[in-house]
C-alpha cells in the first residue's frame, strides 16, 4: 500500500504578520498549529479582526483531530473563538499560561462549548491517530511558556519553530537547544522557521538589557512615570514591575486586556506583585506623583487604549501632568508608526517626559531571531528542505536566501504563501495545489464576514464621500410627492453647494422621465445612481457613494 503525502499548508502566516494557522493533512487526519487573529490597519476602515479562510477545514471537519497552540500571543490564539463556531475542534493542545489566556478568552465570548483543553510541556508526547506524533522544546520568547514543535509522520519529520529568540541570559527557562540539535541530528526533512526579523543582522538583544535602561529611568524620573507596553509581553512586565517595586512605587494597572492578562499571570506565578503594591485608579490621588507607577496598554498609539484615553481626557481618574515620565516599552508594528507619533507629540505638548526605544535607553527587545540566530538555527536543525514562516514576504524572501547562503539548494527553499500546499512523501518535499485561505474580515460578531466590495466602498466613503437622494413618490399616479433632497458628505464647502444643487436638478427630471414611463423602483435607483455618479466625477474627479432612497407615499 501507498502511503498518501502530508499535505503541509499556511492558511494565515505567509506574507503578513499575524493570524498564524498552519495546517498538517494524512489521509484521515488533519492537526493544526496555532490559529492567530491580525489586527486590521488603517486601510481596513470599520474592521475589527482579520481571520483566515476556515472553509477547507469546514469542508473536512471530520479530519480535523486537534489544535497545538505554541505559546500565547494574540497572533497565535487570537482567531481561536471565531475558529470553534465555525467547526468542532476535538481537542486543543497548549502550554500552561496559553491554556489559561485561552480559557479566559472563551469565556469572554460567552462561548459556551465544551472545549477540550489539554496542557502539554517539554516531555509531552501526543499521538494524533497512527499518522502524527507531537513533541515540544522549549523557546525562548517575549511571553512565558513558549515553545517550537516536531511532527513526525511516516513520510518523514517536521519542525515548526513558533515565536523565538536565542536568548542566552532570559527571563525564565532556556531556550532547550541541546534537544533541538537532537531532533536535527536524528533527520529533519523540512524546517518551518520564524522570519519575523530576517532582515535585522546580527542577534535580538537579551530581554534582560531592557531592565537596564528602565532602572536608569526609574533613577531620574522626578515624578509619576507611565509604562506603555504590549498586555502579553509578560516578561518585559515583570521587569517594569521589579523596578518599580525597588523604587518604593506602587502600581496601578491600566487597559482591559493588559488587567486580564496580568491577572492571568500572577495566579500563575508568572508576575509577581503583592497584594499591597497594588492600586485601584480610583486610589491614584491618594498618593504622591513620585510614589507611583502606571503599567498601561496604548504602546502602539490605539485611540481605545488606557494611555490615549488619559491623554483625551477620556479616564476620570487621572490625566498627564507636567513631570510625567512616559515609557514606550516597545517598538511601532509597521502600519502604527503615525499613530505612535501623534500620541507623543501629544504627550510632549502636555509636559510629559517621553521615552522610547533608542540608543540612549534600551526599552524593548524583540522577542523574534535576527539573522545570526537564523543561521545557527539552520546550522542546528540541518533541515533537508525549508520553508520560512511567520513574516511579510520580503522578510520569507531574505530568510530563504540565509539558507541558500549556508548551503542549501535553491529548489529545496520553498517560498509560499497562504493556501499553497507542499507534499511530504518519502523524505521530499514538492508542490502540490492550493487551498483557500483568503482574508476573512470581521466588524462584529459576524462570522460570515465582509466582502471585499464592501472593504472597497468604505475606501471610497472615506476618499471621496457620500451623496444621498432621497425622494417621496405615488406609484398610482406616477408622480412625486416630494421633490429629491440632497445630501453629501465628505466635499468642501463650495463642492458641497454645487455638487447639492445640481444632482438635485438632474435627479429631479431623471425621476420624472422614469415616473412618466412606469419604470419600477429597482429601475429608477439604477439609473438615478447612474446619472449622479457620472455628473458629479465629470464635474469633481471624484467617486463617492451614490445612495439613492425613493418612499412610497400610502
Amino acid at each position: 500500500m501507498i502511503n498518501q503525502p502530508i499535505s503541509i499548508y499556511a492558511l494565515g502566516g505567509l506574507g503578513e504578520i499575524g493570524k498564524n494557522t498552519y495546517c498538517f493533512e494524512a489521509s484521515r487526519s488533519i492537526i493544526m498549529v496555532d490559529a492567530g487573529v491580525k489586527f486590521p490597519q488603517a486601510n481596513l476602515p470599520g474592521v475589527n479582526y482579520v481571520i483566515p479562510d476556515y472553509t477547507y477545514l469546514k469542508n473536512n471537519r471530520s479530519k480535523v483531530k486537534a489544535l497545538f497552540i505554541t505559546h500565547g500571543h494574540e497572533d497565535h490564539i487570537g482567531g481561536i473563538p471565531f475558529l470553534i463556531r465555525t467547526l468542532y475542534i476535538p481537542v486543543i493542545y497548549a502550554p500552561r499560561l496559553a491554556a489559561a489566556l485561552i480559557k479566559h478568552k472563551l469565556e469572554d465570548a460567552r462561548i459556551r462549548e465544551n472545549v477540550k483543553i489539554v496542557e502539554y510541556d517539554e516531555n509531552s508526547i501526543i499521538h494524533i491517530e497512527d499518522e502524527f506524533v507531537v513533541s515540544f522544546f522549549r523557546v525562548t520568547h517575549s511571553i512565558p511558556d513558549a515553545f517550537g514543535v516536531c511532527i513526525d509522520t511516516k513520510e518523514g519529520r517536521i519542525i515548526e519553530s513558533g515565536d523565538f529568540k536565542i536568548d542566552l541570559t532570559p527571563v525564565g527557562p532556556n531556550f532547550e537547544l541541546d534537544k533541538l540539535a537532537r531532533f536535527g541530528s536524528e533527520g529533519v526533512d523540512l524546517l518551518m522557521c520564524d522570519s519575523t526579523n530576517a532582515e535585522l543582522e546580527g542577534y535580538t538583544p537579551s530581554e534582560t538589557a531592557v531592565r537596564a535602561g528602565v532602572e536608569e529611568i526609574f533613577d531620574k524620573a522626578p515624578g509619576r512615570i507611565i509604562v506603555s507596553t504590549f498586555s502579553s509581553n509578560i516578561n518585559r512586565i515583570q521587569q517594569v514591575v521589579e523596578v518599580a517595586l525597588s523604587h518604593k512605587r506602587k502600581i496601578c494597572i491600566l487597559g482591559r486586556s493588559m488587567k486580564n492578562v496580568i491577572g492571568i499571570a500572577r495566579d500563575y506565578g508568572y508576575i509577581k506583585i503583592p497584594d499591597s503594591e497594588i492600586i485601584d485608579e480610583t486610589m491614584l490621588k491618594n498618593h504622591r506623583l513620585i510614589e507611583t507607577c502606571i503599567v498601561c496598554t496604548g504602546s502602539q498609539g490605539e485611540p481605545m487604549a488606557a494611555l490615549s484615553r488619559i491623554v483625551s481626557g477620556d479616564n476620570k481618574n487621572t490625566q498627564i501632568y507636567p513631570g510625567d515620565t512616559v515609557i514606550f516599552s516597545s517598538n511601532p508594528i509597521p502600519g502604527n508608526g503615525a499613530l505612535v507619533d501623534r500620541l507623543v507629540n501629544r504627550l510632549v505638548k502636555m509636559g510629559a517626559d517621553v521615552k522610547q526605544n533608542s540608543l540612549a535607553f534600551s526599552l524593548h527587545s524583540s522577542g523574534h531571531p535576527c539573522r545570526q540566530e537564523l543561521r545557527l538555527i539552520q546550522r542546528i536543525v540541518q533541515p533537508k528542505f525549508f520553508m520560512p514562516v511567520h513574516g511579510e514576504y520580503r522578510m520569507l524572501k531574505l530568510h530563504g536566501e540565509i539558507a541558500v547562503q549556508l548551503g542549501m539548494a535553491k529548489d529545496h527553499v520553498f517560498l509560499c504563501e497562504n493556501g499553497d500546499v507542499l507534499l511530504l512523501s518519502n523524505h521530499q518535499i514538492t508542490r502540490g495545489g492550493r487551498v483557500p485561505a483568503e482574508d476573512v474580515y470581521l466588524d462584529g460578531g459576524d462570522l460570515d464576514g465582509i466582502s471585499n466590495a464592501t472593504i472597497l466602498e468604505r475606501g471610497n466613503m472615506k476618499s471621496d464621500g457620500i451623496v444621498t437622494i432621497l425622494v417621496t413618490i405615488d406609484p398610482r399616479k406616477s408622480k412625486m410627492v416630494v421633490p429629491p433632497i440632497v445630501y453629501a458628505r465628505g466635499f468642501s464647502a463650495a463642492e458641497d453647494t454645487h455638487v447639492v444643487r445640481h444632482s438635485q436638478m438632474r435627479a429631479n427630471d431623471a425621476y420624472a422621465k422614469l415616473l412618466s414611463n412606469r419604470a419600477g423602483i429597482a429601475e429608477m435607483k439604477h439609473a438615478v445612481k447612474k446619472e449622479i455618479a457620472a455628473y458629479i466625477e465629470r464635474k469633481t474627479g471624484r467617486h463617492p457613494i451614490i445612495l439613492p432612497i425613493i418612499l412610497e407615499a400610502r
